[in-house]
């Protein structure tokens, strides 16, 4: 029997016509086989060897003398670490971050050794983004790197880690963070249709996110609560959200005008059985939260001046206000699904008059007698 051996391969440049391309060679059961793996004008050698390892790789697993194949970041990042970690990533997970990882790192990177690559690279890379992209981005960005080395370090393609130091520069300045006010609570209310106005209210009121309320079943509803047990995310349903694996279901309390302003729009529902949407479309499918907001809350927002509003303002709206009605830090993160942490540092936004009452409470407390 002949004894199976690790195989480098080899690339060579040819010409076919007039283009000049890399053709890589390998042994496959005594027999020679060849596969073109790019024009010469388009990849570097290192690229096209960096392929064609992923060729060879099921040839060499099971040797007993290895080596481990030469990967270009791209083809690293193609072939390795994203197959790797969409195994643990939620669907909503891998469709922002997979996007964002081939946008913004492979036209930089995606050519270049692992190992050539230092930590000079990466962060010139950064401070490159932050000149136009929001901290968020390139904060994921820090991160997305940071992974993909470490990945590549415990497979023994890098030595060390040169990711890990990476620091996030000064970004872009974002836009201010809106909230509405109570006035404007009660002025929306107004001006919107007991569907929207429902959808609004489960925003405002019960802190829940756009992919929970648009994904809610009438068997999810009762009459003080709500079972939050999956959600819509780009016209797929999902787990909500939170680590995979774990349980991530929760109950949401109703306010009484919510409670009582849901149990009126059941009744106008054609279909009534437990697994009916609560908000269906005509195809008896759930809104995508673009459609729903664009088309039927925003033209009626802009009638009085709110059109600026968006989920992500009702969902902070809920924690301000929460923190305003000096309710439970804990309770509202709870019922919001999301750390105590996230609650405080992201979503809670104090208005002046807070900011003001807070002073003169201090200045009280330091001239007390």
């Amino acid at each position: 029997m002949r004894r199976k051996r690790f195989q480098k391969g080899s690339v060579r440049p040819r010409k076919h016509g007039r283009t000049r391309v890399w053709v890589g060679q390998w042994w496959e059961l005594g027999q020679k086989k060849s596969k073109v793996l790019g024009r010469c004008t388009d990849i570097a050698k290192s690229e096209a060897e960096a392929k064609l390892a992923i060729i060879l790789k099921p040839f060499n697993e099971g040797v007993g003398l290895q080596q481990k194949p030469i990967y270009t970041f791209g083809i690293y990042l193609q072939e390795i670490f994203l197959p790797a970690v969409r195994r643990k990533w939620k669907e909503s997970t891998r469709v922002t971050t997979e996007p964002r990882m081939v946008f913004h790192l492979m036209p930089a990177l995606g050519k270049r050794l692992l190992q050539q690559i230092t930590r000079e690279d990466m962060q010139a890379l950064l401070d490159e983004k932050a000149l136009g992209w929001s901290r968020s981005v390139v904060d994921h960005l820090r991160w997305d790197l940071n992974a993909v080395f470490k990945m590549a370090v415990s497979d023994g393609h890098v030595p060390y880690n040169p990711a890990s130091g990476l620091f996030t520069p000064p970004c872009k300045v974002s836009a201010e963070k809106l909230v509405l006010s109570s006035s404007q609570v009660r002025d929306a209310l107004g001006v919107l249709d007991l569907r929207e106005r429902l959808i609004f209210r489960l925003g405002v009121f019960e802190g829940m996110r756009p992919g929970e309320i648009l994904a809610l079943q009438l068997g999810h509803v009762e009459a003080d609560s709500i079972s939050i047990e999956q959600r819509v995310y780009k016209g797929k349903m999902d787990s909500p959200k939170g680590r995979k694996g774990r349980p991530n279901t929760r109950r949401v309390g109703l306010s009484p005008g919510t409670a009582m302003e849901l149990a009126t729009w059941k009744k106008s529902l054609p279909k009534t059985g437990p697994e009916s949407f609560l908000f269906p479309t005509e195809r008896d499918t759930p809104f995508r939260r673009e459609n729903i907001w664009s088309r039927h809350l925003e033209p009626r927002l802009a009638t009085i001046g709110l059109d600026w509003a968006t989920f992500q303002v009702l969902r902070r709206t809920n924690a301000s206000l929460s923190r305003k009605a000096e309710i439970d830090d804990k309770v509202a993160a709870d019922q919001r699904g999301h750390g105590l942490g996230v609650s405080l540092g992201v979503y809670s936004i104090s208005d002046l008059q807070q900011k003001i009452e807070a002073a003169k409470c201090l200045e009280t407390e330091v001239f007390r007698k």
